[in-house]
C-alpha cells in the first residue's frame, strides 16, 4: 500500500533513491541533473535541489552517519555533499571513462566505490578529498 501522495519536484525520469540512516530523509537522484532532499515526514523537499553535474545522476547514496551524500552521474565525475549546507565537497572526482552507474560509502564513511559504464570500479578516499588525513 502507498503511503501519501508521490514526491514532485524533478523534471525528468528518476533514477536512484536512498533514506538517510535516520529515515528522516530521502534523498533522490534524476535526469534533470538534480539531488533533491526530502522530508519524510512532512513530504516537502528540504531545500533547493543540489546542482553541480552537467548531466544525468544515475546514482546516489547517504553516508552512514547521513551527513554526506555521494552521487555520480553521465558527466563522468562523482561528487560529495554536505548535507548540513547542501553544497558540493572538495572539487569533483575523475577517473572513469564513461557515466557512473553506481556508487556507495563504506560502512566506516572513509571511502567511496563508484562502478561505470566503462567496466571499471574506483575506490576513492573520502577523508583526503576532503583534506583530512
Amino acid at each position: 500500500m502507498q503511503v501519501g501522495e508521490p514526491l514532485r519536484g524533478h523534471h525528468d525520469a528518476v533514477s536512484s533513491v536512498d533514506f538517510s540512516p535516520d529515515g528522516l530523509h530521502i534523498i533522490s537522484a534524476a535526469g534533470d541533473g538534480t539531488l533533491r532532499i526530502w522530508d519524510m515526514e512532512t513530504r516537502v523537499q528540504v531545500r533547493e535541489p543540489l546542482r553541480g553535474h552537467g548531466g544525468w545522476i544515475y546514482s546516489v547514496a547517504f553516508s552512514p552517519s547521513g551527513r554526506f551524500a555521494v552521487s555520480g552521474s553521465h558527466d563522468e565525475t562523482v561528487r560529495i555533499w554536505d548535507m548540513g549546507s547542501g553544497m558540493q565537497v572538495g572539487g569533483p572526482l575523475q577517473g572513469h571513462c564513461g557515466g557512473i552507474y553506481s556508487v556507495i560509502f563504506s560502512l566506516d564513511g572513509r571511502r567511496v566505490v563508484s562502478g561505470s559504464l566503462d567496466g571499471t570500479l574506483m575506490i576513492w578516499d573520502i577523508e583526503k578529498h576532503m583534506g583530512r588525513n
